[in-house]
C-alpha cells in the first residue's frame, strides 16, 4: 500500500499515534477528556467512617494534620498476568507501577493499529515510574512472603531499572529500552528522549511515558506546614488560595513516529512534536529541591529553538502548575522570560494545569498533561484550569503574555495551525518541555474498490473474545462515517492474533453493527485455532467443473484476478485462432447460452479452466496463502506443474490449448461414474476390451470407465441387472482412454519443444498417485501418458492426508474436489477443506452475497494460516483507526502487609486424585517454624498444547505440589511444560531449593531444562529418590547397632566398677 505525501513535512517533526492510560476517575484518555471538559475535580474525599473501614487507623484519622483525600488509581491491584504469560506468583511480586505500564503500552500500540509482534521495525521503549511504595508499605510488611522468594526475583519484580525492560521483553520490542529518572518530570524527558532516538534513526517507533501507584495515599495523606501538600484536599493552581498539591496515581503512555514515516504509514496522527528540550538548574537556585527561573526559562527557550518557532506561535501552555505557593510565580517569571525573547504581546496566551482535577501524579505528572493538550488541540476547545478565581498576587499576569483559562471555551484556528507547550519540572532540577501543533490536514480516506470487507476479531479466552466483539460493536455505534475497509484494515495489521477467533463479513459499518448483533448470524463464524501450524494444499480441479461466470464476483472485485485472467487471455488468442476468452466466460446476459455451449468443447474446456484456476492461485498466493503442496485432476495438474516451475505461464497455455484442440478432433466418446473400488470394476474392464478404460479413481469406491458410446452403454446394462447404480457423465469424449492413443505420439512432440525444469513446489502426480519426480515433471512421455492413463486422484489425496495439518484449499471453480476430499476414509476431522467459488448457480455476484473467496479467506485465518493482509488490500491506501484496545481480564494480584492479611492460614494439600483441570486450589508456603504463609490462591491452568494428566506417584503429587506453589496455577498436570506455565530460569533455581529442602532430593535448577514436566522430572529424580529411600531404611538398623554398642559399653563400665568396688 504506496502513498504519495500530500504536502512536504519538516523531518525533525514526531507525530503522535497512539495514547492509552489510565487516571484519577478515568479508565482511558478519552474519559479523562470527558472529566477535563466538563471541569471534573478526580479527587475522592473520604468520611471518617470510609477511612476507619479501610484500614485508617484511629489515631490518624483524629490527626488535624491528616486529609482524607486521595487522587486514586481505578484498582492498581488488577491485572491480567495470564494475558503477558506472567506466572500468579510473578505478578504478585511485581510492582504495579510496572504492571499498569506494561498493560498500557500495549493499549497505546493497539490504540495506534499496530501489533508489536508483527510489526517489522525496531520500537523503542523510554519509561519511570515513582518510588515504589508496594515494595516499602505491603511486601517489606509480609516478611514470610517476602522471604518465599529468591532477593533477585524481588529485585527484578520491583526496580526500576527494569521497567522498560519489561515491557521490551513481553512484547519482543527490538528497539532502545531506558527507564527513565528525573523525579516529577520523568514521563515527559521520556517523550524527549523517545524524539532523540526516533530523530537519530535509532527505532522506527518509541514507546513514551511514566506510571505513578501511590500505595501510602490511597486512603489520604499527612499535611505539614510549609510542605508542598495541600491542606484540604484540593490543588489551585495559580489562585490567590493555592497552598500546594496532592500526589496521586496514574499512568499514560503515547508512541511516537516521524511524521513523515506516520503519513506514508496511514497512521491516525493525534498531534505533532515540533520540538522539546531538556536541562537542569544546576545550583545556582535557593536549594536542592527549590525551582530556578533561569533554568525553567532556558528548556523552554530550547524547545521553541528546536521548533523553529516563536512565541508568537504559541497559544497554550500547559504548565508545571503544582498550586505551591512557590512553584506557581515561578514556573509564570520563567514562562514569561522565555517569551519575551520574542514577543511583548500581553495576555494573548492560555494557561492551564491538569493538577487542579486530578492531583500531582508525578512520574505520571508531563505525560499526562501531555495528553490533556493533545486533546484539545486534536478537538480544537481549550478545557477549564480548575479552582482558578483569583490570581495568586505574587504572579504578575497583566504584565505577563499569559491568562488562566478557567471555562471550557472554543480554541480558534488562525492561519497556522494551533500550537501548545507543555512544562513538567522535577524535583532535583530536572526540567522539560514539548511544543505541539495539530494534526495535519490529511486526504480522507478514499473508499475501497470491495463492496464487502472482514473484521477478523481474536481473544485468550471466550469471554474475552466476546468483550471484544462488544466493544467493537459500541465503537461502530459511535464513530459515525467511519470507512470500513480502513475498520478492516485495522483489526487485520493492527491486532495481534490469539487462539479464540471470529470473523465477519459486512459490506458497511452498520452492517457490521447488525450481524454482530444477531446471536446466530450466518456471516459471523466462530472458531478456536488448536495452535497447530497448518500448511495448504491446493487442489485444482478438472473437466465438469467449468461453467459460464465462473470466477465472475472475483473478476469483477479482484485486480489480481482480473489481471491474471486478462492475461491468460491475451496470451491465448494466437492459440485460439483470435478468440477472445473472456468473450465466453463472462458474457453478456443475452449471449450466455451460446457461451455455455462453446465453453463445452474441450478446445475451450481445457484453456479456460487453466486460466480460472491459474489466476484464482494467484490471488491467493498475493493474499499470503502460499501452498506447500499441489493435486490437480487431469488438466488441473498442468496449473500445479505450472505453478511450480516445470513451465512458464505461456509455455503451459500453448500446451493446454494444444491439448485441448487435439482432444477435440477425436471421436467423441462416453464415461461412466461407477461406485465400485478398482478391483471390483476389473471384471467389467476385461469384459469391455480395449474399447473401455478405467479413467480415474476417485475414491476408494468412486471409479470412472471411459470408451466408446457402445462399450460404455454395455457396461452400464451389465451393472444396472447386478443392481450397481451408475451415472452416465455430460461429457464431449472418452477422456484417460484408449480413445486418446492417437494423440499421444503429437501431443509429446507438442511438449518436447516446451522447456521443462524439475518442479520447485511438490505437488501429486495422477499417473502414479504419489508426489511426482524431477525426471516425470521433465518428461514428454510423461505429460502424454497424463492424459491417456488412470487419473489416480484417491492415491493423490491419501498423499496428502498423510500431514494431520494440512488445509486442502479447492482453487478453481465448484466444490468437486472437496466433496471428494471429505468422502475419503482418510479424511479426519483434525483436516479442513475450503473452497475459493461457490456451486455454479450460487456465484456471490449475483446473489447479493460477498464472495466465498473471503469467506474462505476468514476460515483460513481462524485455521492459523498467516494471510499477508497489506496483500489483500493491495495498492489501496489504507488508515489505521483507533479501535478499542483488549479487554483485559484483570485479576487480583495483591500482597497485603501481614498486620492486615485476613485470610486463613493453611497448608497446600496434595492434589485429589479427581480434580478437574479447571479447579482452582489455594496455595501457601510452609516456613521452617511450623506457620504457614498466608492462603494466596492460584490461577486456573492455562491453555496448553498437552492434556491434563494427573500425577499417579507420590513423587509426582509432591512435584505438582511444589509447581503449583511456585508458580500460583493449579491445576498442573504431569505432562505440562513449565516453561509454557511461565516457569524462567529464577524460577527453576528457586524450584530446585525448595525439592531439596523439602523432599530431601538434589537436583540442579538446570536440570528443568531437561525434565521440563513432572513426568519428565519425576523419572530424572527416581534414582535420588531411591537412594535416599536406602538411607533411610539403612538408618533406622545403623541406630539399633550404634543402640547395641552403647548398652554393650555401659555394661563393660559397670562391670570395671564392679571389680573396682570388689578390689576396694
Amino acid at each position: 500500500m504506496d502513498s504519495k505525501l500530500p504536502q512536504e513535512f519538516d523531518d525533525a517533526d514526531v507525530a503522535i499515534i497512539g495514547m492509552a492510560g489510565r487516571f484519577p476517575g478515568a479508565r482511558d484518555v478519552e474519559t479523562l477528556w470527558a472529566n477535563l471538559r466538563e471541569g471534573v475535580e478526580s479527587i475522592r474525599f473520604f468520611s471518617k467512617e470510609e477511612a476507619r473501614a479501610a484500614g485508617v487507623p484511629e489515631e490518624r484519622l483524629e490527626d488535624p494534620s491528616f486529609v482524607r483525600a486521595a487522587a486514586i488509581l481505578p484498582e492498581p491491584e488488577l491485572f491480567d498476568a495470564a494475558f503477558f504469560e506472567m506466572p500468579p506468583r510473578e505478578a504478585e511480586i511485581t510492582d504495579p507501577q510496572h504492571r499498569v505500564f506494561l498493560e498500557s503500552c500495549w493499549e497505546a500500540l493497539e490504540h495506534a493499529g499496530y501489533s508489536p509482534r508483527d510489526y517489522a521495525g525496531a520500537i523503542s521503549v523510554f519509561g519511570g515510574a515513582t518510588l515504589n511504595t508496594y515494595l516499602l508499605m505491603n511486601l517489606a510488611r509480609n516478611p514470610r512472603v517476602l522471604e518465599s522468594f529468591e532477593p533477585v526475583q524481588v529485585n527484578i519484580g520491583n526496580g526500576g531499572d527494569f521497567l522498560a525492560t519489561r515491557v521490551s521483553y513481553k512484547l519482543n520490542l527490538r528497539g532502545a529500552s531506558h527507564t527513565v529518572q528525573s523525579a516529577c518530570s520523568t514521563s515527559l524527558v521520556a517523550v524527549h528522549q523517545a524524539c532523540q532516538s526516533l530523530l537519530n534513526g535509532e527505532c522506527d517507533m518509541a514507546l513514551a511515558g511514566g506510571a505513578s501507584v501511590n500505595v501510602g495515599f490511597f486512603n489520604g495523606y499527612r499535611h505539614a506546614e510549609g510542605g508542598m501538600a495541600s491542606p484540604d484536599g484540593h490543588c489551585r493552581p495559580f489562585d490567590a488560595k493555592a497552598q500546594g498539591t496532592l500526589f496521586g496515581s496514574g499512568v499514560g503512555v503515547v508512541l511516537l513516529k516521524k511524521l513523515r514515516a506516520a503519513v506514508r504509514d496511514g497512521d491516525t496522527i493525534h498531534a505533532v512534536i515540533k520540538g522539546s528540550a531538556t536541562n537542569n538548574d544546576g545550583a545556582l537556585k535557593a536549594g536542592f529541591t527549590a525551582p530556578s527561573v533561569d533554568g525553567q526559562a532556558e528548556v523552554v527557550a530550547e524547545a521553541l529553538a528546536a521548533s523553529a518557532l516563536d512565541a508568537d506561535d504559541i497559544s497554550y501552555v500547559e504548565a508545571h502548575g503544582t498550586a505551591t505557593p512557590l512553584g506557581d510565580p515561578i514556573e509564570v517569571q520563567a514562562l514569561t522570560k522565555a517569551f519575551r525573547a520574542t514577543t511583548q504581546r500581553r495576555r494573548f496566551c492560555a494557561l492551564g494545569s491538569v493538577k487542579g482535577n486530578l492531583g500531582h501524579l508525578d512520574a505520571a505528572a508531563g505525560i499526562t498533561g501531555l495528553m490533556k493538550t493533545v486533546m484539545a488541540l486534536k478537538h480544537g476547545e481549550l478545557p477549564p484550569s480548575l479552582h482558578y478565581e483569583r490570581p495568586n498576587p505574587a504572579i504578575d499576569f497583566d504584565g505577563s503574555p499569559f491568562y488562566v483559562n478557567a471555562a471550557l471555551k472554543p480554541w480558534p484556528a488562525g492561519d497556522s495551525p494551533r500550537r501548545a507547550g507543555v512544562s513538567s519540572f522535577g524535583v532535583g532540577g530536572t526540567n522539560a518541555h514539548v511544543v505541539l501543533e495539530e494534526a495535519p490536514q490529511l486526504p480522507a480516506s478514499a473508499p475501497s474498490r470491495r463492496a464487502w470487507h472482514l473484521l477478523p476479531l481474536s481473544a485468550r479466552t471466550p469471554s474475552a473474545l466476546e468483550s471484544v466483539t462488544t466493544r467493537l460493536v459500541e465503537s461502530l455505534k459511535n464513530q459515525r462515517g467511519v470507512n470500513l475497509a480502513d475498520v478492516a484494515w485495522t483489526l487485520q495489521a493492527g491486532r495481534q492474533r490469539f487462539l479464540h477467533r471470529r470473523f465477519v463479513l459486512a459490506h458497511s459499518a452498520e452492517d457490521a453493527v447488525d450481524a454482530l448483533s444477531q446471536p446466530q448470524c450466518p456471516r459471523v463464524f466462530t472458531e478456536a485455532q488448536d495452535a497447530v501450524e497448518r500448511s495448504v494444499a491446493f487442489l485444482f480441479p478438472g473437466q465438469g467443473s467449468q461453467h459460464v461466470d465462473m470466477g465472475r464476483a472475483l473478476y469483477e472485485a479482484e485486480p489480481i484476478f482480473r489481471a491474471e485472467v486478462d492475461r491468460c487471455a491475451e496470451l491465448l488468442r494466437p492459440h485460439l485462432d483470435g478468440l477472445d476468452l473472456r468473450t465466453v466466460l463472462y458474457p453478456q446476459p443475452e449471449a450466455a447460452e451460446v457461451s455455455g455451449t462453446k465453453l463445452a468443447q474441450t478446445a475451450l474446456t481445457q484453456p479456460a479452466l487453466f486460466t480460472l484456476e491459474y489466476a484464482t492461485a494467484r490471488l491467493w498466493m498475493s493474499w499470503g496463502v502460499m501452498p506447500q503442496s499441489m493435486l490437480g485432476h487431469s488438466i488441473g495438474e498442468y496449473v500445479a506443474a505450472c505453478l511450480a516451475g516445470v513451465f512458464s505461464l505461456e509455455h503451459a497455455l500453448r500446451l493446454v490449448a494444444a491439448r485441448g484442440r487435439l482432444m477435440q478432433g477425436l471421436p467423441s466418446g462416453a464415461m461412466l461414474a461407477v461406485p465400485l473400488s478398482e478391483d471390483e470394476v476389473q471384471p467389467y474392464l476385461r469384459a469391455g476390451g480395449a474399447e473401455l478404460s478405467l479413467a480415474a479413481l476417485n475414491g476408494p469406491m468412486q471409479c470412472v470407465l471411459s470408451g466408446t458410446h457402445a462399450a460404455v452403454e454395455a457396461v452400464r446394462k451389465q451393472l444396472q441387472d447386478a443392481g450397481i447404480q451408475c451415472q452416465p457423465l455430460v461429457t464431449s469424449h472418452a477422456f484417460h482412454s484408449s480413445m486418446m492413443d492417437a494423440i499421444l505420439d503429437v501431443f509429446a512432440a507438442q511438449v518436447a519443444t516446451v522447456p521443462l525444469a524439475a518442479p520447485t513446489l511438490p505437488f501429486v502426480s495422477n499417473v502414479t498417485g504419489t508426489w511426482v519426480t524431477a525426471e516425470q515433471a521433465t518428461s514428454p512421455r510423461y505429460w502424454a501418458e497424463h492424459l491417456r492413463g488412470t487419473v489416480r486422484f484417491a492415491e493423490g489425496l491419501h498423499a496428502l492426508f498423510a500431514d494431520a495439518r494440512r488445509v486442502l484449499l479447492e482453487v478453481g471453480p465448484g466444490q468437486v474436489l472437496g466433496k471428494l476430499a471429505k468422502r475419503h476414509p482418510a479424511f479426519t476431522a483434525s483436516h479442513m477443506v475450503l473452497a475459493s467459488m461457490p456451486p455454479p448457480k450460487d456465484d456471490g455476484a449475483t446473489a447479493g452475497m460477498a464472495p466465498l473467496a473471503y469467506e474462505t479467506l476468514g476460515r483460513l485465518w481462524q485455521a492459523g494460516v498467516l494471510v499477508d493482509w497489506k496483500g489483500v488490500h493491495g495498492a489501496e491506501l489504507r488508515y489505521r483507526v483507533p479501535l478499542p484496545t483488549y479487554p483485559f481480564e484483570r485479576q487480583r494480584f495483591w500482597i497485603e502487609p501481614a498486620a492486615v492479611e485476613t485470610a486463613p492460614r493453611v497448608t497446600i494439600a496434595s492434589q485429589p486424585a479427581a480434580a478437574a483441570p479447571d479447579a482452582t486450589p489455594q496455595a501457601s508456603q510452609a516456613e521452617p517454624g511450623g506457620e504457614a504463609v498466608s492462603a494466596r490462591p492460584c490461577q486456573p491452568r492455562p491453555q496448553l498444547r498437552s492434556a491434563y494428566v494427573m500425577p499417579g506417584t507420590p513423587l509426582q503429587r509432591s512435584l505438582v505440589e511444589l509447581w503449583q506453589e511456585m508458580l500460583g496455577v493449579a491445576p498442573i498436570g504431569i505432562q505440562d511444560n513449565f516453561f509454557e506455565l511461565g516457569g524462567d530460569s529464577l524460577i527453576a533455581v528457586q524450584l530446585s531449593g525448595r525439592i531439596k529442602k523439602q523432599l530431601g532430593l538434589d537436583l540442579p535448577a538446570s536440570s528443568l531444562y531437561e525434565g521440563v514436566t513432572v513426568e519428565a522430572l519425576a523419572a530424572l529424580l527416581k534414582p535420588a529418590e531411591a537412594v535416599g529411600q536406602e538411607r533411610r531404611e539403612e538408618a533406622p538398623v545403623a541406630d539399633a547397632a550404634l543402640q547395641r554398642r552403647k548398652q554393650t559399653l555401659a555394661r563393660q563400665r559397670n562391670l570395671r566398677r564392679f571389680d573396682d568396688d570388689d578390689d576396694a
